[in-house]
């Protein structure tokens, strides 16, 4: 999304420059309005947040904050949080993206991935089999589109919440997705890390670098061994996602989707017993990320929390 500067000229008469004004305000509204339900930041804008709820169960409410890092380039992370419904159903649709080496990648993503899973023709049917499908397609899509997105890449942790009682999450990286239930944090995601994955690697003509003082890459490049994107690498890397499915029952609480920025200083049973008491599904996502700030985490922080109590 690209912001275009508009004149406002008072050279007419006092009412005319005071609705060119009225005009501006309500379009600048408008544009932050639609940033609050798909976030993705290349500006100076460094912290921002939005909330919502179903309208299947009033009990079910999501809440997201994100907080650029103290590098120097911009906001890499996006997301997508938010209720839709399709046909008789609802579908809640969440989502972390965390791009490297540009935000391009991550912002696609955010556009396009969630599209191409539901219009698989096997979405209600096989849900699992058309999020692996949806996945590599949109890879595919993004790699032919290289020369305009960029030779970067990005994570990702997706949730579909069907019905609200049904949750599909899919993911690659290591943007991490977590369950609480009764106070008990279980990872529903996987954390693809290049020494859990050598062998496969290796056998695709890859390395995995292991020098002290630096976490094992790719390559020697790059520090997951799963993403979108990474057109100069992908021979030695996979899009393929891991797929786990909760059905969300009365002892279901919260989940926490977030970005490495979180995870890196923050355990799962930290982050669960941090936020477990807090109603607010903003003010939870909110809490985490501060939380992580304050234990010193440099990298954009990207969190949402979808509560069921």
């Amino acid at each position: 999304m690209y912001l275009r500067k508009i004149r406002v000229s008072f050279a007419g008469s006092y009412s005319d420059g005071y609705l060119w004004m009225t005009c501006y305000i309500f379009w600048i509204n408008s544009i932050f309005t639609i940033i609050q339900e798909k976030a993705c930041f290349s500006s100076s804008v460094s912290i921002e947040a939005g909330k919502g709820k179903s309208k299947f169960s009033k009990h079910i409410t999501h809440g997201f904050y994100l907080e650029k890092g103290k590098s120097n380039h911009a906001m890499e992370d996006c997301l997508v949080s938010e209720f839709k419904k399709l046909d008789d159903n609802e579908l809640g649709l969440f989502a972390i993206f965390d791009g490297h080496m540009g935000h391009d990648v991550a912002k696609y993503l955010q556009g396009h991935l969630f599209d191409n899973i539901m219009k698989q023709h096997d979405f209600w049917t096989d849900t699992e089999k058309a999020l692996r499908r949806a996945y590599k397609t949109t890879d595919n899509e993004i790699l032919e589109q290289s020369f305009h997105l960029g030779k970067g890449g990005s994570t990702a942790v997706t949730a579909i919440l069907m019905d609200g009682h049904k949750l599909l999450v899919a993911n690659v990286g290591d943007s991490r997705a977590v369950i609480c239930r009764k106070g008990v944090p279980k990872q529903i995601s996987v954390d693809h890390e290049p020494s859990k994955e050598k062998s496969m690697i290796e056998k695709k003509g890859g390395f995995v670098s292991n020098i002290p003082g630096d976490v094992p890459r790719v390559d020697g490049q790059l520090a997951v061994a799963r993403a979108f994107g990474d057109k100069s690498l992908k021979r030695h890397l996979s899009s393929e996602p891991d797929v786990a499915v909760e059905i969300v029952d009365e002892d279901v609480e919260f989940v926490i989707l977030a970005s490495d920025g979180l995870w890196k200083v923050m355990s799962n049973q930290e982050a669960v017993e941090s936020i477990r008491n807090i109603k607010s599904a903003q003010s939870a996502a909110k809490h985490l990320v501060e939380e992580a700030v304050s234990r010193k985490s440099k990298d954009d922080i990207s969190c949402i929390v979808v509560r069921f109590q």
